[in-house]
């Protein structure tokens, strides 16, 4: 995979027909225990409510699960589920909880308002744009660090940690595909004298910048 989006924090939406209120809940969750243990707070939280219809989206496995939680099937798990796939996000949970207002919605209207819940709620999300990185970890003179914080404009590249010693040394992130330029960059600005400690790849936020 070469990137993925997801959300950072939690968020909810809201969707009322027919006096029926539908609450969505969206939380980032990398595994099944943190989908399933977000999925019972949510419950816990709601235990008056008619419905907790579930649905979440994993990296591992390419997992997709959803419930319709007593729901007509079709109308509720489904739709929460398509709005997740639409949105192109992985790596997260989303619960809506319904309260029912004494009229029936039908199927089309269940469907309808579970959908519309769900997105409101991803469009209330501050989505996190993974992509596969490595950190990279030098020291440089003091006389070299502003040619190399103008070199990290060129390429995806973001400062994680920095420390004024008797060099600045230096922890950077850098997206997978930009390493090598990006090196190469700083190995001849240098005359060769930066030396790199390169590390695995590991899936950040680099937010939506340089494509």
């Amino acid at each position: 995979m070469d990137s993925y989006r997801t959300i950072d924090c939690t968020s909810e939406g809201e969707y009322e027909e027919k006096r029926s209120k539908f609450i969505a809940h969206l939380a980032h969750a990398s595994s099944e225990e943190e989908a399933c243990a977000f999925i019972a707070a949510v419950k816990a939280e709601n235990r008056t409510a008619r419905h907790n219809v579930y649905a979440y989206i994993l990296l591992a496995g390419n997992s997709r699960r959803y419930s319709d939680d007593s729901e007509p099937q079709g109308t509720a798990g489904i739709p929460v589920l398509k709005v997740l796939e639409g949105a192109g996000l992985t790596d997260v949970c989303c619960v809506v909880t319904r309260y029912f207002g004494g009229i029936l919605l039908g199927t089309g209207g269940l469907a309808r308002a579970y959908t519309e819940a769900a997105a409101n709620a991803v469009a209330n999300a501050s989505v996190a744009h993974m992509l596969p990185c490595r950190t990279i970890t030098f020291s440089c003179p003091y006389h070299l660090y502003g040619n190399v914080t103008n070199a990290m404009a060129g390429f995806q590249v973001k400062k994680h940690s920095e420390d004024f010693g008797e060099d600045v040394t230096l922890e950077l992130l850098c997206a997978d595909r930009d390493t090598q330029g990006f090196t190469r960059a700083l190995t001849e600005l240098s005359s060769g004298g930066i030396h790199f400690d390169i590390g695995d790849i590991i899936f950040a936020d680099m937010g939506e910048g340089k494509q």
